[in-house]
């Protein structure tokens, strides 16, 4: 099993995570059951929140404050996880474009003649032959 990275672990119990997020915890259930975030669960059952969960929940907190329902909110939230994946998506064929061109013109310079040699073999090919 993969170890996870300081943002995803899950560490944060709904009381840390709703003080460190400026929330009271029922708000956390409340996000949860709505879908807007999907905490970690313990064996037990308890949740268990990460640091990106905590951002996530900020920025959640920015988008209520500036008068975004809870509708609106999940909306907006799925909106920019989709234009994140076509970012990446954008970001990993161009760089396929971008190596396709390259493979090309490698392949044309082998085709290629210098122009010097090319005019050196045209000239002597067009000589009289003497004999």
């Amino acid at each position: 099993m993969s170890e996870l990275n300081e943002e995803t672990r899950a560490v944060y119990v709904i009381s840390v995570a709703a003080e460190l997020a400026g929330v009271h915890p029922q708000t956390l259930r409340i996000y949860e059951r709505r879908g807007l975030v999907g905490p970690s669960r313990t064996g037990g059952g308890s949740r268990r929140y990460s640091e990106a969960d905590i951002e996530r929940l900020r920025h959640i907190g920015d988008l209520t404050a500036a008068g975004v329902n809870i509708e609106g909110t999940r909306r907006i939230l799925e909106l920019e996880a989709q234009l994140e994946l076509l970012r990446s998506e954008l970001e990993r064929v161009r760089a396929e474009a971008a190596e396709a061109v390259e493979r090309t013109h490698r392949e044309y310079r082998r085709d290629l003649v210098p122009f010097r040699e090319a005019s050196l073999v045209l000239r002597r090919s067009a000589r009289p032959s003497r004999g």
